[in-house]
């Protein structure tokens, strides 16, 4: 079997055409830490790191010894060498309203804002969590630009496949706000004092009446309003997300998946890297997290089963520990039949491995650990 080509971590960080590194897998894999190790190892190596999340959890503020994190950037104090680390959590519905705000006069947002169907939108509907998050990220990086705040923007992504879901967001909501439903309702006020506006008008009446009965006045009411108050926004929408879109291609990004060596994960890190390839984008490679590791292979499965079966009686303390060691060469064995597996499908792809930590990580030093763990591979092998 070909060898594995090895994810040089301290290379990615260090090169400054890194402007970008978007960390994606399946839940429960270690990935918000991962990416806080990441933007800590980096601002320890010089650079000045920006750290999003748009995962719920709260394990990265705790991590880098804050007290909350919201929309705006906070520095994380502690970081040794001359780099920064700021970090942040994505607030959906307070970047949906910058984004009115920037791109409005103050009467219109403010109509925008108090409309009950926006509320609704930017709180709830399918991708705007992925959309915004891309919108915040196009954000961060056009401060980065401007004023020199940032030179590396780590961003965590949510759990599951829907970690992919911002690759769709941009095409899926601004499909909906250029749907044939918005343009009936767009067309009245956009024909107004044309024969054509009081032809869709009438016929808006009809339909409108329908919808009523469907949905309710009140709702239909707001959702014009709403329209009719976002109109010249909708051209906006897609402009931005195709720009983020293209800034995800960009040369300048890396993509790395994060997964644990186990059954489940692994598949979804092979969806993640099929995806990724088919849509173009730059895969730096794979975490492989959460690894067993074992401090003495030469002792084998065989021969730490034959000497608990000798000393369970006579030294149950020296059994205990080498039934423990078996356990862990078996879980260690079974671990790399399965990484196997997945270089075998994807044998271009660069992997490192993290062994398992005894406990939770929880401050800078837990982080700074993991980092060297990501660093290990490249300087090993």
């Amino acid at each position: 079997m070909p060898s594995v080509p090895v994810l040089d971590v301290d290379a990615l960080l260090s090169d400054p055409a890194t402007r970008i590194i978007v960390c994606c897998g399946s839940g429960g894999v270690g990935k918000t830490t991962t990416a806080a190790a990441l933007g800590l190892r980096a601002a320890e190596m010089g650079r000045r790191v920006c750290v999003l999340t748009i995962d719920p959890a709260r394990r990265l503020a705790q991590a880098m010894g804050l007290s909350e994190l919201d929309n705006t950037p906070r520095p994380v104090v502690g970081v040794d060498g001359d780099g920064s680390l700021s970090a942040m959590m994505l607030d959906m519905k307070r970047t949906f309203d910058e984004v009115v705000e920037s791109h409005s006069d103050a009467d219109r947002a403010q109509a925008i804002l108090d409309n009950p169907f926006y509320q609704a939108l930017s709180s709830s509907f399918a991708g705007t969590q992925e959309y915004m998050a891309m919108e915040k990220l196009g954000q961060l990086r056009t401060e980065a630009d401007r004023e020199g705040t940032w030179d590396l923007i780590v961003v965590d992504t949510p759990p599951s496949r829907s970690a992919l879901d911002f690759l769709d967001a941009p095409d899926r909501l601004g499909t909906f706000l250029d749907g044939r439903f918005i343009k009936i309702l767009t067309a009245p006020a956009r024909g107004a004092g044309r024969g054509l506006g009081k032809l869709l008008g009438a016929g808006l009446g009809l339909f409108s009446g329908v919808l009523t009965k469907i949905l309710g006045a009140q709702l239909l009411t707001d959702l014009a309003a709403f329209v009719g108050a976002v109109d010249t926004m909708f051209g906006g929408f897609r402009e931005r997300a195709e720009a983020t879109y293209a800034l995800l291609k960009d040369p300048g990004t890396s993509f790395i998946v994060v997964a644990a060596p186990e059954r489940d994960s692994l598949r979804e890190a092979s969806y993640f890297v099929d995806r990724l390839e088919q849509d173009g984008m730059p895969l730096a490679g794979l975490v492989l997290n959460r690894v067993q590791e074992i401090r003495a292979p030469e002792l084998s499965v065989e021969e730490a089963t034959a000497g608990v079966q000798r000393l369970q009686t006579e030294d149950p303390r020296v059994a205990a520990l080498l039934r423990l060691h078996a356990d862990r060469l078996r879980n260690g064995e079974r671990q790399a039949r399965l990484a196997r597996r997945f270089t075998a499908a994807h044998p271009g792809v660069p992997v490192t491995e993290v062994y398992a930590l005894a406990e939770d990580v929880h401050d800078l030093e837990g982080l700074r650990e993991v980092g060297t763990l990501l660093a290990s591979s490249s300087s090993t092998d």
